[in-house]
């Protein structure tokens, strides 16, 4: 049996010989550094073998081992060793397989635009990587659809709105220049061109208000002054502010809400994305129709509710209702009393903008608005008075659900 200084000089060499032949592998993969998967696990278990063997013969010839016994060992050591060898090479060469699968795959996204993963079995890490890389390239390609749609939205806006500035200013013109030759001396007409000019002007100005509007929301720029406030409250200056055009529109104009449900909104901004709703449904509620507007909670969420009696809307318009300029028509001819059609786009982008959802489905003889909003001690926290907000795109599409006749929105 071996004393204890004897074991102690037999780990002071394993360690040393140990310590030596980790430091020239160590060399050794830095300047294969660049060299496969294969060659390093190679080396690996070339320097397991090689420190072994180097320990079995130091020590043999310090006497600790017998002749006999150190060729046993060194046989065993080489037998292992060769195994070793053999097994690093099948992983390398397994890894290295895996890699160049893995790398046919990224080139085929240049060719085809999307990723497929290898069908092969991939090691855990590899597989890992190829999901997260399907993951996202599936996400860029989202994000590339969504860009074209807004790309695409923005040059019909363009075109749309360019329509409509275009229509009203060359009336205005004529007007002007009609009362400027002295062509109209009528008093009556005088006075006709004057009205129609001022009601013409504000219409203009409520169109340049809403663009101005919509660039704050796409650009992320608009700023919330959040408070809280009751729901309740908030409905009932929406309806009172609608009521003039519900009454010449002969419209009835119903609204209900729990005024102790505090949301934690600005009350200007959310006022202005509650009436572009409540405006758009009085507008395609025909005359002794119902518009309703009811406020209430569910699932911890506030929620506002308008419903109109339009008719219902198209399955194949439900998915572009909050598009920007969509109007549910082809024909883009300016209707009085209409906005340029962004009054929906800039509803969803105030809504997200308080972190909450909007969303649009059929309902009886007409359709229903849905907005959902966080109460008010679930939202607060999230929200700064004055702090900007960032604001998602508006030019995609929202929640929609089944269909009926047809209705143009604003």
């Amino acid at each position: 049996m071996l004393s204890i200084t004897d074991l102690l000089t037999v780990g002071y060499t394993v360690a040393g010989i140990a310590a030596v032949a980790a430091a020239a592998g160590m060399v050794v993969l830095r300047l294969l550094a660049a060299r496969s998967v294969a060659t390093s696990l190679t080396v690996v278990a070339g320097v397991t073998v090689v420190a072994t063997l180097a320990g079995v013969v130091v020590i043999s010839l310090e006497m600790f081992i017998s002749g006999k016994d150190r060729d046993v060992v060194l046989a065993v050591v080489v037998i292992a060793g060769i195994a070793g060898l053999a097994l690093a090479m099948l992983l390398g060469r397994r890894v290295s397989a895996a890699s160049r699968l893995m790398l046919d795959a990224v080139r085929e996204v240049a060719r085809d635009g999307e990723y497929r993963p290898p069908q092969a079995v991939l090691p855990a890490e590899l597989a890992v990587l190829s999901a997260e890389l399907a993951t996202a390239h599936r996400l860029l390609a989202e994000g590339w659809e969504r860009e074209r749609a807004l790309e695409s939205s923005r040059r019909e806006l363009v075109a749309w709105v360019s329509h409509d500035l275009r229509t009203p200013l060359a009336g205005l013109r004529a007007m002007a220049e009609a009362l400027e030759d002295g062509v109209v001396t009528d008093p009556q007409t005088i006075r006709r061109y004057h009205t129609q000019i001022g009601r013409e002007t504000g219409r203009l100005t409520l169109m340049i208000d809403d663009l101005f509007v919509l660039s704050r929301i796409h650009a992320g720029a608009l700023r919330l002054c959040c408070r809280p406030v009751g729901l309740g409250d908030l409905i009932s200056e929406v309806l009172t502010s609608a009521e003039p055009l519900a009454r010449v529109k002969g419209v009835r104009l119903r609204g209900s809400a729990g005024s102790r449900l505090p949301v934690f909104v600005d009350s200007a901004e959310l006022g202005r994305a509650l009436g572009n709703l409540v405006v758009n449904a009085i507008r395609h509620t025909p005359s002794d129709g119902t518009v309703e507007v009811v406020g209430d909670e569910d699932s911890g969420m506030a929620t506002v509710s308008v419903s109109d009696s339009c008719g219902g809307i198209p399955t194949e318009h439900l998915p572009r209702v909050f598009d920007v300029a969509f109007r549910g028509e082809t024909a883009r001819t300016p209707v009085p009393g209409e906005g340029a059609g962004l009054g929906l786009s800039i509803a969803r982008g105030i809504i997200e903008a308080h972190s909450g959802q909007i969303a649009v489905r059929n309902e009886g003889n007409g359709c229903q608005f849905v907005v959902r909003l966080p109460l008010a001690d679930r939202s607060s926290s999230r929200h700064g008075a004055g702090q900007p907000s960032a604001v998602p795109d508006t030019a995609g599409p929202s929640q929609a659900a089944a269909a009926g006749p047809g209705k143009q929105l604003n």
